[in-house]
């Protein structure tokens, strides 16, 4: 997809959210290179709804090649660092003097968590506190006016909320926190921190959880892309357990547009789940990614690609069933996912293979060390030798 194809394609995602033509507001975005946040930022600009700080400490998911569409934007203003540094951020607050906080900015991985959570702790913990309070001084600073419109956004999970069983009711915004691995007990620290700033000093802040995202620009630790790219280079897919733990699937896209939503009209103080309504068994979904290779490369020596399965030892305290009630969400703000799993797939699985430039980057160095150590030497193949299916 070309950039001029993606800028199309983000303004069909979000017809509602067209911005006017008066003087933009200035949001400070957190880890706004990664995953989601990249798909906000470029989202947001594309329709001209605010001027975007973009602060990202640039770790292993962090991909400046995410935002090269906005190279020349001037309203897209990218500083490096991390949001544990107090000074810096007091220095943005007071040079760009933001209307808005979001905060992307997490370590997100479980497995990296389970193997080291102290950086989740780091990030995750007293990186939000530190963010919380330079929020507050500055926050603080402000006209009543001003102090009224200021919104701390806080993007968190559903894996805060811990496990289901196979017939019990999907979370509600006040089922309670039962985090079961360190990323999870790390943001349910931070959005507990988040919810006592708003109680204690009044600072306005809303909080999202969302279900598992997918779409373009994720790094490939993650489920989705990570068998993509594995069965088009005819690697072993490793599927945890017996691959029947479910998760809810949300395309990035239609949760960047709730979010969107909730910082314009969300009630402060309040949480909102946010979930694409599609449960699917991991190994379901691991299916559908090998037919769709299939559909899509049928020429590829690794056809079909469902032989690559490869079941793995568990993960540790691995969790059974998330799923997320949007009741809320919906009936105040009017949000839906507008796209199936189905069609979202599909589209996921044309990108990487359309993004070979992408893949080759981001598959790079210390990345290819993680998949050895989690998934065994036999998982990863020299970037050169790739052999990604021709569109």
């Amino acid at each position: 997809m070309t950039i001029t194809e993606r800028k199309t394609d983000i303004i069909k995602s979000y017809p509602n959210l067209l911005a006017s033509q008066e003087e933009l507001p200035t949001w400070l975005v957190t880890g706004g290179a990664g995953f989601i946040g990249s798909n906000f930022v470029l989202a947001q600009r594309h329709l001209r709804a605010a001027r975007i700080i973009n602060l990202d400490k640039m770790t292993y998911a962090g991909n400046l090649r995410n935002l090269e569409s906005l190279l020349d934007d001037p309203d897209h203003i990218f500083a490096r660092g991390d949001i544990g540094y107090p000074a810096l951020v007091a220095d943005l607050f007071k040079r760009h003097r933001p209307q808005a906080v979001v905060n992307f900015a997490a370590e997100t991985h479980v497995d990296r968590s389970i193997y080291g959570p102290q950086d989740f702790i780091q990030t995750n913990v007293l990186g939000t506190f530190h963010l919380l309070e330079e929020s507050r001084r500055y926050w603080e600073t402000l006209s009543p006016e001003s102090r009224d419109k200021f919104r701390f956004f806080h993007v968190s999970t559903d894996e805060v909320y811990g496990s289901l069983g196979p017939q019990d009711p999907p979370f509600q915004e006040t089922t309670p926190y039962a985090p079961n691995s360190p990323y999870a007990a790390s943001k349910a620290a931070s959005d507990h921190l988040v919810r006592a700033y708003h109680r204690t000093y009044g600072l306005p802040t809303i909080i999202t959880n969302c279900s598992n995202n997918y779409g373009p620009l994720q790094f490939p630790e993650k489920l989705i892309p990570l068998m993509i790219l594995n069965a088009i280079q005819g690697k072993p897919l490793p599927v945890y357990g017996d691959g029947q733990n479910i998760r809810d699937w949300l395309h990035v896209t239609d949760h960047c547009e709730a979010l969107a939503l909730v910082l314009k009209k969300g009630r402060v103080g309040e949480t909102y789940n946010i979930a694409g309504g599609s449960e699917i068994t991991n190994l379901t979904v691991v299916k559908a990614i090998c037919g769709l290779l299939d559909k899509f490369c049928p020429d590829s020596p690794h056809v079909p690609h469902v032989s690559l399965i490869n079941y793995v030892k568990d993960r540790l305290g691995h969790d059974r069933r998330y799923a997320l009630n949007t009741h809320k969400i919906a009936a105040e703000l009017g949000w839906r996912p507008q796209k199936t799993f189905s069609s979202g797939l599909a589209a996921t699985v044309r990108w990487y293979l359309e993004h070979q430039d992408w893949v080759k980057a981001v598959q790079a160095g210390s990345y290819q060390s993680w998949v050895q150590m989690h998934y065994g030497p036999q998982s990863i193949n020299p970037v050169s030798e790739m052999n990604l299916c021709n569109r």
